[in-house]
C-alpha cells in the first residue's frame, strides 16, 4: 500500500509539471516519515554517496559536453549543409541528409535536444523554402533528432546501464542494429514518398559540381565520423571503458572544433554553463530517484509487484508487453529520465526473476523511451523543434508529421522483441 501510494503521489505531481527531482525527493521523504519512521534516511547519505562515487556515471557530463560543442561550434550546421547539397539533387534528398546527419549527431553527442534544435535550425529553413509538405519536414526532424536516443553513446543507455545492473559497454553493443535499421527503415519511407508523392519532398536545386559537393562533404563529414569511430570503437575493443572514451570524446570533440577554426573561449564559457546545467539535472533526478527507490523498496513494495506479474499467465511474454504498454502509456505525459528512475528500477527485479536478458529487455526500453519523444501531447522533441520553427508553423502540424515515424519506431521496437537473436549483438 505504501508503494502504491508513494507511485500515484509521484506521478500526481509531475503531471501538475513540478520538478521531477524535487518530486521523487519531497514524495519520498513525505510518504516515508509516515509510513516508515525517520530512521530510514539514515541511509540516504550512504546512497547519495555511492551515486557521487560512481565512475560509470561519470560519462554523462562528458558526453553532453562533447555535443554540444559540436553544436555550439557550428560543427553540426556543417555537416547538414554538406550532406543536403550532397544528396539534394534527389526527391527526399534534404529529408535523407536529415537523417543521416541526425545519426551522425546521435552517436556523436546522445543529447536529443541539441540535435533537434540544430536540425530545426538549419534543415527546416532549407526544407520550406524547397516546398517541402511541412508534416513530412517536421516529422523527419524530431524523428531523426531522437535518434540519440537508441544510438550510442547515450545518456539514456548510461542511465538504464545503472539503474538495472548491466555493463554500459554491452548496452552500447546491443543498440547498435536496432539503431541502424531504424535509420534503414526512415530511409526507405522517404525514398518512397519521394517516389509516389514527389511534390511531399521535391529535389532541392545545386549549383555546384558533383566533384565539388564530394570534396566539400569529405571535409566536413570525415572528421566528425572518425571521432565517432574512435569513442565507439575504444568501447566495442574493451580497449577503454564508456567513461574513458566520453573522456577521448570531450577532447576530440575540441580538438575538431580547432581544425575547423571555430574554437574561442567564449564558446568554450557556454558549452561549459550547458554542461553544467544538463548534468546538474540529471544528477539531481537521479539523487530523488534514489529516495524513492529506497522507500519503494523498504517498503516491501519490491515484493508485491514481483508476486503480482509472477502469477499473471503467460509469465515472461504477459509481463513483457504491460512494460511496453505502460513505459509507452506513461511516455505521453512525462519524460524518459523520470520512466528511467520511477518504474525501470520497479520492474528490473521482475525481469531477473523471469530470467529474461536484462540487455535486451534494456534495449525494448529505451527504443520504446524513444518513441516518448515524439508522441503528442508532451513529446519533449516537439516542443524542441516548435521552439526554433517559424512562427505560422503550427503545432498541430508537427503532431501530424510525426504519427509515421511513431508508427515506424513500434514496428522495429516490434522485431528486436520478436527477432533478438539477430538485432541485439551480446
Amino acid at each position: 500500500m505504501t508503494g502504491l501510494m508513494l507511485f500515484l503521489i509521484a506521478l500526481l505531481f509531475l503531471f501538475f509539471g513540478y520538478s521531477v527531482a524535487f518530486t521523487f525527493a519531497g514524495v519520498s521523504v513525505i510518504v516515508g516519515v509516515f509510513a516508515l519512521g525517520m530512521d530510514l534516511f539514515a541511509f540516504m547519505p550512504y546512497r547519495i554517496m555511492s551515486v557521487m562515487e560512481n565512475t560509470t556515471l561519470m560519462a554523462i557530463p562528458m558526453f553532453v559536453f562533447m555535443g554540444i560543442v559540436l553544436q555550439k561550434t557550428g560543427l553540426a550546421e556543417r555537416l547538414l549543409e554538406s550532406a543536403a547539397k550532397l544528396f539534394g539533387s534527389m526527391a527526399g534528398g534534404v529529408a535523407i541528409s536529415t537523417i543521416i546527419v541526425g545519426a551522425l549527431l546521435a552517436a556523436s553527442t546522445g543529447v536529443v535536444g541539441a540535435s533537434v534544435v540544430a536540425m530545426g535550425v538549419i534543415s527546416l529553413p532549407v526544407m520550406l523554402k524547397n516546398n517541402y509538405h511541412q508534416p513530412t519536414a517536421a516529422g523527419v526532424i524530431c524523428a531523426s533528432g531522437t535518434l540519440g536516443q537508441i544510438i550510442p553513446p547515450s545518456i539514456i543507455l548510461i542511465i538504464l546501464g545503472d539503474v538495472m545492473g548491466v555493463p554500459v559497454g554491452d548496452l552500447f553493443k546491443a543498440a547498435v542494429l536496432p539503431g541502424f535499421l531504424l535509420i534503414v527503415v526512415y530511409t526507405i519511407y522517404i525514398l518512397v514518398l519521394g517516389k509516389f508523392k514527389p511534390h511531399y519532398c521535391p529535389p532541392m536545386e545545386v549549383t555546384e559540381s558533383k566533384r565539388e559537393l564530394l570534396v566539400q562533404a569529405m571535409k566536413d563529414i570525415v572528421p566528425p565520423l572518425l571521432l565517432i569511430v574512435t569513442v565507439l570503437g575504444s568501447i566495442f575493443t574493451g580497449v577503454a571503458t564508456p567513461t574513458e572514451s566520453a573522456a577521448i570524446g570531450a577532447v576530440g570533440s575540441l580538438v575538431l572544433a580547432l581544425f575547423y577554426r571555430s574554437l574561442s573561449f567564449a564558446k568554450i564559457n557556454a558549452v561549459s554553463k550547458e554542461t553544467v546545467k544538463v548534468t546538474s539535472m540529471i544528477f539531481a533526478v537521479l539523487i530523488g530517484a534514489t529516495a524513492f527507490s529506497m522507500v519503494f523498496s523498504y517498503s516491501g513494495s519490491e515484493y508485491i509487484v514481483e508476486e503480482f506479474f509472477l502469477e499473471l499467465p503467460g509469465e515472461k511474454w504477459t509481463f513483457i508487453l504491460l512494460a511496453m504498454l505502460a513505459i509507452l502509456i506513461l511516455g505521453f505525459f512525462i519524460d524518459f529520465i523520470e520512466i528511467a528512475f520511477l518504474v525501470v528500477p520497479i520492474l528490473t527485479p521482475v525481469a531477473l526473476a523471469l530470467d529474461i536478458d536484462l540487455i535486451w529487455f534494456a534495449i525494448l526500453i529505451t527504443m520504446n523511451l524513444q518513441t516518448s519523444f515524439l508522441t503528442p501531447p508532451f513529446g519533449f522533441s516537439l516542443f524542441y523543434l516548435k521552439g526554433v520553427a517559424p512562427p505560422s508553423f503550427k503545432t498541430t502540424t508537427i503532431y501530424k508529421g510525426v504519427i509515421p515515424f511513431i508508427l515506424m519506431q513500434l514496428f522495429v521496437l516490434g522485431l528486436v522483441l520478436l527477432l533478438p537473436e539477430y538485432l541485439i549483438i551480446s
